[in-house]
């Protein structure tokens, strides 16, 4: 639906602004803890290999074997076919994961939400 679509159907509250970062631990929930993402290609390599700024994410070490294989081999940039599905999954696996993180934030700030009031009308039964 889209995150701008979906602060006019549900409560803005329990929706995670994307621009920020996240407000709960990223631990919390994981008893073995999580594997950290880290960046394989350094901001020197990528600028030698003239990447955009757009594209220098996770997947930035995978696009520097596309661009040299297509160097490598121009014009019969098809033989690089590999390499791009590399790429193209790669930055797929990557979306999924952030959608997952999103998603964990909405269900973390719903829960907090649920905690707050359960709170609130136990302090006002008390009264």
């Amino acid at each position: 639906m889209g995150t701008v679509f979906s602060h006019y159907i549900s409560d803005p509250a329990t929706i995670p602004d994307y621009t920020k970062e996240p407000t709960f631990d990223p631990l919390y929930g994981f008893g073995e803890g999580r594997k950290e993402r880290v960046m394989i290609a350094t901001k020197e390599e990528m600028d030698s290999a003239k990447i955009p700024l757009e594209n220098r994410d996770y997947c930035a070490h995978i696009l520097i074997k596309h661009m040299a294989c297509r160097d490598k081999v121009w014009p019969l940039t098809y033989k690089c076919a590999h390499e791009k599905h590399e790429y193209l999954n790669c930055q797929y696996d990557d979306y999924v994961l952030r959608m997952k993180e999103h998603e964990r934030e909405r269900r973390l700030l719903e829960r907090a939400k649920r905690k707050a009031a359960k709170a609130a009308l136990e302090q006002l039964e008390e009264e």
